[in-house]
């Protein structure tokens, strides 16, 4: 019945999805302002016509949140549904197969069923539409047996912000039994998962100035110290021969797992070797002693994410550059903090930097790690839910992202969250041709709906 009613109404669910993903909601570049504002009405909007009691657009010091909920008796268990709806920015749009903010479905060998191709498409307005559907459904039908609430912020891609403070003193409005969160991914359908851990993040930009404007590198060359070299090195610095980042105090609280916890996330389907295909690369990398699974799911590591400076257009331009430039991003475990880690990599870096140039260090964000429980309730359900769609129960992984709510939710409002993400790694997101697969999207409504019902069942025969 429920497939049938999701089939029926696929191509008007889709082309609504599309509505969404046509915005292009970049809430790192101020250029996107009106577009994020715009976004956040039309999440409103959503919510109201799936029959919502309260939508309200809540403003922050940065962009709103949207808030919602759906009562139906205090008997019953409350479910809180978080999402964002701001998406990273498109560049380098050259590399797109089509444009970033006009989504097509295209066939590919992952998904021979077809996937949205959009900015967005998987991370986060495909699978927060996802719960919009879901909840439309079971409202419509007479079927929601949970309370709901709903918050979609948008400033998740830069770190969300203003969201720790939003919910501190909104606490008393999210009031829930569990969190539930598709902001993730899955290993397959013939290996279905759920997300136990996440880790934290904190990332920041650095500035060398050496000489007050650029120079002649002929007439200054040798006589005065080039920062692009000076930042080359430090980075450089910033990892042991091993892999292992280099900087001191970085380990001292990572969380060591036991030799069953390590073999337990070192699933017997994974390949390297597809792992290599997948991505195109010849070989992994990484902290020795660890495998892959292990480097991204409970290891810290420290990333360049951008690194520019001096004359980059068309043929040569000989110069001593005046200024050089990094943006440094780390991941995080249990029990790393994020500010404290930021701190620490601020202080390294000021005392690597070679005296010839000054540096400036800007901290963007930061982030705490997270782990959830499997034996909660909302776990349990989730697992439920997902057998009955995949046919198969979930296996339990760790992931290498970051979404830093889910400790934020745990340390201000003492609550737990259930990760139910229905993307592939292989979706692109954070890239170009960014992608989520249609079957994707109807086994994620499917699986939602059942979590309801099985989170009904487990809370009020607890």
């Amino acid at each position: 019945m429920t497939s049938d009613y999701f089939h029926r109404h696929r191509e008007k669910h889709l082309e609504q999805l599309f509505e969404w993903l046509r915005i292009p909601s970049v809430s790192a570049d101020s250029a996107y302002h009106n577009d994020v504002l715009l976004m956040a009405q039309r999440v409103a909007e959503g919510l109201e016509s799936i029959g919502m009691d309260t939508v309200r657009i809540d403003e922050t010091d940065g962009y709103p949140i949207v808030f919602a909920e759906k009562k139906i008796s205090d008997d019953l268990p409350t479910v809180l549904v978080y999402g964002h709806y701001d998406v990273q920015p498109p560049d380098p749009e050259k590399l797109w197969i089509s444009d970033a903010f006009h989504p097509v479905i295209r066939k590919t060998e992952i998904h021979p069923g077809g996937a949205i191709f959009a900015r967005g498409a998987c991370d986060d307005k495909g699978q927060v539409f996802i719960h919009l559907k879901a909840l439309e459904y079971l409202i419509s039908q007479g079927k929601l047996q949970c309370n709901v609430k709903v918050i979609i912020e948008g400033e998740e891609e830069i770190g969300s912000i203003h969201l720790e403070k939003y919910i501190t003193d909104h606490k008393g409005d999210l009031f829930a039994d569990a969190v539930l969160i598709s902001d993730s991914a899955m290993i397959s359908f013939e290996d279905p998962s759920l997300c136990l851990g996440l880790r934290g993040l904190c990332s920041l930009d650095i500035e060398l100035t050496g000489p007050s404007r650029d120079l002649h590198s002929g007439e200054y060359g040798g006589a005065v110290g080039n920062p692009i070299h000076a930042l080359s090195t430090m980075i450089h610095r910033l990892h042991d021969e091993n892999g292992a980042v280099n900087v001191p105090g970085f380990y001292d609280r990572v969380c060591t797992l036991s030799d069953a916890d390590r073999k337990s996330l070192n699933y017997d389907s994974f390949s390297d070797e597809d792992y290599r295909k997948t991505l195109e690369i010849r070989s992994t990398f990484g902290e020795k002693g660890y495998s892959t699974l292990e480097r991204t799911g409970i290891r810290p590591t420290l990333e360049i994410n951008g690194i520019w400076g001096g004359y980059t257009g068309e043929g040569s331009k000989t110069v001593l550059p005046s200024k050089a430039y990094a943006k440094i991003s780390t991941r995080l475990v249990p029990d790393q903090r994020g500010v404290e880690c930021a701190e620490l990599l601020k202080k390294h870096l000021e005392m690597i930097a070679p005296d010839y140039v000054d540096i400036k260090v800007t901290v963007h964000s930061s982030g705490n790690p997270s782990v959830v429980h499997s034996d909660s309730n909302a776990c349990r359900a989730a697992s439920k839910a997902m057998e009955d769609v995949f046919g198969k129960a979930p296996i339990y992984t760790r992931g290498g992202g970051s979404i830093p709510v889910v400790e934020t939710f745990k340390r201000v409002c003492n609550l737990n969250t259930v990760l139910l993400g229905f993307g592939f790694d292989s979706d692109s997101i954070h890239s170009p041709n960014e992608h989520f697969g249609v079957e994707n999207f109807d086994r994620g409504v499917r699986t939602v709906v059942h979590f309801y019902r099985y989170f009904h069942q487990l809370q009020t025969s607890s």
